[in-house]
C-alpha cells in the first residue's frame, strides 16, 4: 500500500488559506440537516447563497437551540472531489472581536468529510484547538482536499473545563457554508478540466491518487486485486471459490460457484440449517443436540439423536434396538416386529403377560395374560401371580383354594388352605370361608364372630345380654345361669349379688355402719358416703374428719385464712387465736387496712400517692402513681437525674453547671448552659443570638440565616465580603465577594478594593477602567489613559484604531486612508479587492476592484479580486486576459 500525501496551503495545523481557487460551490441549495432548529431557521438557510445580513434572526442564517452539542451537515448529492470549505458564522451585525458573544459559540468547531451522515465514518479536515475570542477568523476558508458526499460541521461543550472564552453551550448560527470543488467525479485541477487516472480518486489539486476505486491498487490504481483479495484497497479476502479460482477483484463473487460446504456470492458462508456438501443441497438434520453437521462431509461431531446411527446419522436403529447410539433393546413386541427406532414402543401391542409402550413390563397389579386383562388377586402374601399363566407361586390367601386361588372354602372349613373348622354357629350353618364368622349369631353362653368365646365381662345367657357384674373378686358369673361362685362385692347380697345393703349398713356382706351423716340419713351402701353432707365442723365423704386448711363451719365452706403464723382458726366460729397477718384486722382477720395505713396491725402510714388515694394494704405501694416530684413503688423518693414532674418523666438537662432542676416545676436555679434560654432552659437561642444567656450576636451569615445557637458558626457560609466560621471577619489581602475568592482589579495607588463588590474607592490605575478596574484601555490617541469608568478615549484613537474604546482595527481604506475612529468607516471608500462598511471583507465571487464595485467578465470562470484578470480560466470558446475574445480553437475531451 502506498502512502498518500495531501498537499495543502499554509500548514496542517491551520488548514486555512489566504485565497481561494476557481472551483464550483457544490453545496449551493443542496439538502441540509441540523441536530436542532430554532423556530423557522432551518439548516437549508446556510446553503441558500444569502449572507448579507449576519444577524441570527435576519432570515439568512441557520439557527439551533441551546445544547451541549451542535451538528450540521450538507448532502452534496453524491461523492464529490472537494478543494476547500468556506464558513460564514453569524456576527449579529456587530464588530467581530473578543467582545462579540458569537465568537464564544464558534470556538472549538470541527469540519469533517464523510460518505455517510456519521462523522466518525469520514475524515477530520479541521478542528479548532488554539483560537481565542480575539483571534478566531470569520469568515474562514478551510482547505480540505478529500472526496466525500457529506460535509459536517460539529461543535460541543461536553468535557469541561473549557478554555477561556468558550461559551457554556453551543449554537449552530451558520449564515453560509460553501463547499468548493469539482462537480464531476474523476476531475482535478484549477478548472476541474483534467482527468484523474482510471480507477483513481485523485487529489483535487494534483494527480496523486488519494484512494483507488474498489478492486484496484497501486500508486496510480492500475493493478487489479489478486491473491484472493478484492474490494476497497484490496483489504477483503475471498471465500473458497470452486476449483480454487480467483474471485472477482471488485465484488469478491465466485464465478463458478463454491467449494463443498460453502455458499453465498462470495462463498464466505458455511452451510447451515442442517445442510452440507456441494451447494449445501444435502441434509443432515439428525445430529445430537440439534448441532450443525460438518458443512463439508455431513458427519455429526457429537453423535446422533436417539434412534439414528451412522457417521451422518442417516440410518434408523434396527435389529430390535432403539434410542441413543441404538444401544437399548426392544421388548417383546407382538409377532416379533421391530419396535420404534426412537422410543422403543411396539406398534401392534405386546406378547401375553407383558404391557407398556415398549412391552418391557410384566403384568402386575394381580393381572396376567394377553393385554394383562385377566385377574388373579387371591395369591398368598399379595404376591403377583405368574404374568402369563395366572398360577399363584406360594399358594392362596385365607379362604381360597385351587392353582389360581379362585375357589372358596366349603364343608364347614375356612382360613388358609381351608384347614380351620367353623365354631358353634346358631342353627349349624356354614361360617364365612375366610374369617370363620357365624352369619346368624351363636348358641347361648357364647359370643364372638366365630362363636368360640364364652360370655365374660359380667354377662351371661343368650347373646351374653344379661348382667351379673357384682361377684366377689370381680370373677365372672356362670356364663349360662349368672350365679356368683364366691359371693358378692361390698354393698351387694343375694345368689346373683343383685341386692344393695340397707338398714344404715354398707360394705362387704353389709357388716359396716354409716358415719355422722347430716339428718341421720342412710349412707351409700358400698362406700358409706353421706349423700347430703356432714354436721357442722366435720367433712369427708363419710363425715369422719374435722375442718382444716383454714376453713370452718357447716361443710367447712367458710374461710379464715388470714390468721397470724398461718394457724388454723376455730373450726366452728372461725376466730383467729393469735391475731392477723400484715394488712388485715378484725377477730376473723377478714378486714383490709384502711385510712391510709398498711402492714402488721395496720400501724404503717402510706407515702405520697397521687390524688391522696389509699396505698396497698399489705405492701404500701401506690396504685395510681405518685404526686409530682416523687417516684418509687411507695412514692417516698424525690426525682433526680435531671428529671421533674409527674412520674419524673420530664427532662431538664440544660441547667448551668449540670445541677438538678426543681423536682416539681423544672426551673433551673442558676440559669442555663450556653445556647439555651427560658426558666426551664428548654429554648434554643434565636433572633440571631447565641452563647451564654443568648447575649452574643451572630455574624453576617449567608441569606441572614440563624447561626448555631451554641457556637455562633454560620451553617451555609457568609455574606459577600465576609469570612470566618462566624462570618465576622471582612475580606482582606486585596480580595472581595463570596468566600473572598474574587481578586481586586488595578485600583489607584494599589489600595485594596471594597471587600463586598470589588469597587475601587479612589478609581483605577492608568490603563484600566470599569467598576472593578479589571478592563484594559484600548489604543487611545497620544497614549493617554482612557476614561476609568467606560474605557472611552477622551481625545480619540490612534491612527488605525476605532470604536468607543479604540479596540477595533481599521480595514483596507482607499489610498491607505485612516478610517473614522468612531465607527471604522472609510471616508473615501475601500481599497481594491475589499468591500463593506469597514472595508474588511474580500470581494465576493464575480466582483473585483475598488470597493468590489466591478463585475468580472461574463465569460470568466473567476477573476482576480484586485485587477479583474481571469486567472482561473475562461468559459469554452473564449480567451484573453479578461476572456473578452472569441477563441478560434475548440478543445474536446472524452470521458
Amino acid at each position: 500500500m502506498y502512502a498518500v500525501v495531501l498537499l495543502v496551503c499554509c500548514s496542517w495545523v491551520a488548514l486555512l488559506c489566504p485565497s481561494v481557487q476557481a472551483y464550483e460551490n457544490l453545496a449551493l441549495k443542496k439538502s441540509a440537516w441540523q441536530s436542532s432548529t430554532w423556530r423557522s431557521y432551518t439548516a437549508e438557510r446556510a446553503v441558500d447563497g444569502r449572507y448579507t445580513d449576519l444577524w441570527w434572526n435576519g432570515g439568512q442564517c441557520a439557527g439551533s437551540v441551546e445544547r451541549k452539542t451542535a451538528e450540521w451537515w450538507v448532502d452534496l448529492g453524491g461523492v464529490k472531489y472537494i478543494h476547500h470549505v468556506f464558513i460564514q458564522y453569524a456576527t449579529g451585525n456587530w464588530v467581530w472581536d473578543e467582545n462579540n458573544d458569537y465568537t464564544g459559540y464558534f470556538l472549538g468547531f470541527s469540519v469533517y468529510i464523510s460518505n455517510t451522515t456519521n462523522k466518525e465514518d469520514g475524515v477530520l479536515c479541521f478542528r479548532d484547538t488554539s483560537y481565542t475570542r480575539a483571534t478566531i477568523p470569520n469568515p474562514v476558508n478551510i482547505t480540505c482536499p478529500y472526496h466525500g458526499r457529506y460535509v459536517i460541521y460539529y461543535n460541543n461543550r461536553t468535557h469541561p473545563p473549557y478554555p477561556e472564552g468558550y461559551s457554556k453551550y453551543v449554537y449552530i448560527e451558520l449564515c453560509e457554508v460553501e463547499v468548493y470543488g469539482c462537480p464531476t467525479p474523476g476531475r482535478y485541477g484549477e478548472n476541474c478540466s483534467l482527468l484523474c487516472p482510471e480507477n483513481c480518486h485523485c487529489d483535487v489539486i494534483g494527480k496523486t491518487c488519494v484512494e483507488c476505486v474498489p478492486g484496484y491498487k497501486g500508486h496510480l490504481c492500475y493493478e487489479e486485486c489478486a491473491g484472493h483479495t478484492y474490494g476497497l484497497e484490496c483489504k477483503q479476502s475471498c471465500g473458497n471459490c470452486s476449483g480454487g479460482v480467483e474471485c472477482d477483484h471488485v465484488t469478491g463473487s465466485c464465478p463458478k460457484g463454491c467449494d463443498a460446504g460453502l455458499y453465498g456470492d462470495k462463498c464466505d458462508f458455511e452451510c447451515g440449517g442442517h445442510t452440507y456438501g456441494l451447494g449445501c443441497n444435502q441434509s443432515c438434520g439428525n445430529c445430537s443436540g440439534g448441532v450443525q453437521c460438518d458443512h463439508v462431509t455431513g458427519i455429526c461431531p457429537n453423535g446422533c439423536v436417539a434412534g439414528m446411527s451412522g457417521d451422518k446419522c442417516d440410518l434408523e436403529c434396527g435389529g430390535h434396538t432403539y434410542g441413543l447410539e441404538c444401544k437399548q433393546s426392544c421388548g417383546n413386541c407382538s409377532g416379533g416386529v421391530q419396535c420404534d427406532h426412537v422410543t422403543g414402543s411396539c406398534p401392534k401391542g405386546c406378547d401375553a403377560g407383558l404391557y407398556g409402550d415398549k412391552c418391557d413390563l410384566e403384568c402386575d397389579g394381580h393381572t396376567y395374560g394377553l393385554g394383562c386383562n385377566q385377574s388373579c388377586g387371591n395369591c398368598s402374601g399379595g404376591v403377583q401371580c405368574d404374568h402369563v399363566t395366572g398360577i399363584c407361586p406360594n399358594g392362596c390367601v385365607a379362604g381360597m383354594s385351587g392353582d389360581k386361588c379362585d375357589l372358596e372354602c366349603g364343608g364347614h372349613t375356612y382360613g388358609l388352605e381351608c384347614k380351620q373348622s367353623c365354631g358353634n354357629c346358631s342353627g349349624g350353618v356354614q361360617c364365612d370361608h375366610v374369617t370363620g364368622i357365624c352369619p346368624k349369631g351363636c348358641d347361648a353362653g357364647l359370643y364372638g364372630d366365630k362363636c368360640d368365646l364364652e360370655c365374660d365381662g359380667h354377662t351371661y345367657g343368650l347373646g351374653c345380654n344379661q348382667s351379673c357384674g357384682n361377684c366377689s373378686g370381680g370373677v365372672q358369673c356362670d356364663h349360662v345361669t349368672g350365679i356368683c361362685p364366691n359371693g358378692c362385692v361390698a354393698g351387694m347380697s343375694g345368689d346373683k349379688c343383685d341386692l344393695e345393703c340397707a338398714g344404715h349398713t354398707y360394705g362387704v356382706e353389709c357388716k359396716q355402719s354409716c358415719g355422722n351423716c347430716s339428718g341421720g340419713v342412710q349412707c351409700d351402701h358400698v362406700t358409706g358416703i353421706c349423700p347430703n353432707g356432714c354436721d357442722a365442723g366435720m367433712y369427708g365423704d363419710r363425715c369422719d374428719l374435722e375442718c382444716g386448711g383454714h376453713t370452718y363451719g357447716l361443710g367447712c365452706k367458710q374461710s379464715c385464712g388470714n390468721c397470724s403464723g398461718g394457724v388454723q382458726c376455730d373450726l366452728v366460729t372461725g376466730i383467729c387465736p393469735n391475731g392477723c397477718v400484715a394488712g388485715m384486722s378484725g377477730e376473723k382477720c377478714d378486714l383490709e387496712c384502711a385510712g391510709r395505713t398498711y402492714g402488721v396491725e395496720c400501724k404503717q402510714s402510706c407515702g405520697n400517692c397521687s390524688g391522696g388515694v389509699q396505698c396497698d394494704h399489705v405492701t404500701g405501694n401506690c396504685p395510681n402513681g405518685c404526686d409530682a416530684g416523687m417516684y418509687g413503688d411507695r412514692c417516698d423518693l424525690e426525682c433526680g437525674g435531671h428529671t421533674y414532674g409527674l412520674g419524673c418523666k420530664q427532662s431538664c438537662g440544660n441547667c448551668s453547671g449540670g445541677v438538678q432542676c426543681d423536682l416539681v416545676t423544672g426551673i433551673c436555679p442558676n440559669g442555663c448552659v450556653a445556647g439555651m434560654s427560658g426558666e426551664k432552659c428548654d429554648l434554643e437561642c434565636a433572633g440571631r443570638t447565641y452563647g451564654v444567656e443568648c447575649k452574643q450576636s451572630c455574624g453576617n451569615c449567608s441569606g441572614g440565616v440563624q447561626c448555631d445557637h451554641v457556637t455562633g458558626n454560620c451553617p451555609n457560609g457568609c455574606d459577600a465580603g465576609m469570612y470566618g466560621d462566624r462570618c465576622d471577619l471582612a475580606c482582606d489581602s486585596y480580595t472581595y465577594g463570596v468566600e473572598c475568592k474574587e481578586v481586586c482589579g488595578n485600583c489607584s495607588n494599589g489600595i485594596p478594593c471594597h471587600h463586598v463588590d470589588g469597587s475601587c474607592p479612589s478609581g483605577c490605575d492608568a490603563g484600566a477602567y470599569g467598576a472593578t478596574c479589571k478592563q484594559s484601555c484600548g489604543n487611545c490617541s497620544t497614549g493617554e489613559p482612557c476614561h476609568h469608568v467606560d474605557g472611552s478615549c477622551p481625545s480619540g484613537c490612534v491612527a488605525g484604531a476605532y470604536g468607543v474604546t479604540c479596540k477595533e482595527s481599521c480595514g483596507n481604506c482607499s489610498n491607505g486612508d485612516t478610517c473614522n475612529d468612531v465607527d471604522g468607516s472609510c471616508p473615501y471608500g475601500c481599497d481594491v479587492g475589499v468591500y463593506g462598511k469597514t472595508c474588511d471583507k474580500a470581494c465576493q465571487s464575480g466582483r473585483y476592484g475598488l470597493s468590489c464595485a466591478k463585475d468580472c467578465g461574463q465569460n470568466c470562470q473567476g477573476c482576480n479580486r484586485f485587477n479583474g484578470v481571469c486567472e482561473f480560466g475562461c468559459h469554452p470558446g473564449w480567451t484573453g486576459t479578461f476572456c473578452e475574445k472569441k477563441s478560434n480553437y475548440v478543445f474536446r475531451y472524452f470521458l
